[in-house]
């Protein structure tokens, strides 16, 4: 079974084709931005609507359309009530269609797309691109789910109760793996902690009778999830500790990445990853146990696992003039995932530690102490300076203490004589910071001065 024409995904999703519906389309996109040509848009309505993006869309080379109305344009379209559901029934129904052995689940507060590459290495299987971890993207990747395939890794990210159970509707779980459970995205939980665990654990309440899902035997909330009656139908494997599977040995290599030895009921298996910090050995060593749980070799397992390497945003290091290096972790931030990078950076070898911290959102109320006490964290791990930018950088500055300056945006940060220009040479610097805040732009002009 190759792709779908207009004309299978119509019989699938119900709709009209106009237009030539043997056009065979080459993925989906809801974006023009990073349509290519051959893809099919799907114009969502939502803060903006998407039909009014399509004489883009066509411009730039989409083979087709979906939409809820018929358009005046020559490019066939797929006309349906609802773009969508459509766009979900149209993923949902591809995977059923060409279903591979496995289909595994990843989430957590923490890690979850070196995670998702760590678990798609070790069973050398297809996994989500990027970050298409929600209700639109999980669909928008599955539609073109290629046939033959053993097993399918995928991301599933959620900020709000409901969407994880979503997202296991579209795409019934195999397997699973839980990273953490920390607190992002704690502002749209009126339950606090209790509230995300019971989201995260919508993965395991997703997944088949009889389904196995990891997880750090040392979470609590994650062991709080094995305990509920909805989790019942499915195997916990916890992994650490005292548990037939975890990890020993653990050793930095510097910028090599990490090295330790999984612990298996058969035995001890060396495993070397080129990710930086322990929670990345951490994510291997889960990543690891569920495969070789499910029947993966253990040789193969670990040489997947030393294959990956950090994408963009996401633990990529780079060296620096006088024996210093940046560790670019810009994709995102949680109190969790900032002292994670900050223990990373300081097993690597260089001068000075310095932190480069856009400020976290989406935690509500309590925003002001979550920064004040990550900051106190960082001094406490031992990180000698701290430059903060953003809403929140005041608060940042007040936990951390002396040696730290705080400003109100970027702009500010990268133009006065204390901002990035005073950060000293040969210095060992974590750039972190909210998608909003867009901490990349100090990845750019630290590695371009």
């Amino acid at each position: 079974m190759s792709l779908w024409s207009l004309f299978q995904a119509a019989s699938q999703v119900g709709g009209e084709v106009l237009g030539d519906g043997a056009v065979v389309p080459s993925s989906l996109s809801l974006d023009t931005r990073t349509l290519q040509p051959g893809a099919c848009f799907v114009a969502l309505r939502a803060e903006r609507d998407g039909h009014d993006f399509t004489p883009q869309a066509v411009e730039k080379g989409a083979g087709a359309l979906l939409v809820d109305h018929p358009l005046d344009s020559d490019c066939p379209q797929l006309v349906v009530p609802d773009t969508l559901a459509a766009l979900q029934r149209w993923g949902q129904t591809r995977l059923a269609a060409v279903r591979p052995k496995f289909v595994f689940g990843v989430t957590g507060s923490v890690g979850k797309t070196s995670t998702k590459d760590l678990l798609a290495a070790a069973v050398a299987g297809w996994k989500t691109p990027g970050n298409r971890n929600n209700t639109l993207g999980v669909p928008e990747a599955l539609a073109t789910l290629p046939e033959g395939l053993g097993s399918a890794v995928l991301e599933l990210g959620m900020s709000t109760p409901g969407e994880i159970r979503r997202l296991t509707e579209i795409a019934p779980l195999d397997a699973g793996l839980i990273t953490m459970v920390g607190t992002a995205h704690i502002e749209y939980f009126a339950q606090g902690q209790v509230g995300i665990a019971e989201a995260k654990g919508e993965l395991v309440a997703g997944l088949v009778r009889g389904g196995i899902w990891a997880h750090p035997a040392a979470d609590k909330w994650c062991c709080w999830i094995a305990e509920q009656p909805w989790a019942r139908h499915a195997e916990a494997l916890p992994v650490g500790d005292g548990q037939l599977f975890g990890w020993e040995a653990a050793e930095s290599l510097g910028a090599a990445g990490g090295s330790f030895r999984l612990r298996t009921p058969a035995g001890l298996i060396p495993v070397r990853i080129q990710l930086q910090g322990e929670h990345q050995i951490r994510n291997a060593a889960l990543a690891a146990a569920l495969a070789i749980r499910l029947g993966y070799d253990p040789e193969q397992v670990s040489l997947g696992l030393g294959m990956v390497v950090p994408e963009p945003g996401r633990g990529r290091l780079h060296g620096l003039p006088g024996g210093g290096c940046l560790l670019d972790e810009t994709y995102n931030a949680s109190p969790d995932s900032i002292l994670a990078c900050a223990r990373a950076l300081l097993q690597l070898p260089g001068g000075e530690t310095v932190a480069v911290l856009g400020s976290m959102r989406e935690l509500g109320a309590e925003a002001p102490r979550i920064h004040r006490e990550t900051g106190a964290a960082l001094k406490a791990l031992g990180l000698s300076r701290l430059w903060a930018y953003g809403d929140f950088a005041g608060d940042y500055a007040e936990g951390f203490g002396l040696r730290s300056v705080a400003f109100p945006d970027f702009k500010a940060l990268r133009d006065d004589v204390a901002g990035l220009s005073a950060i000293p040479p040969g210095a060992r610097i974590l750039v972190k910071g909210s998608r909003f805040w867009r901490a990349e732009r100090a990845v750019d002009w630290l590695l371009a001065h």
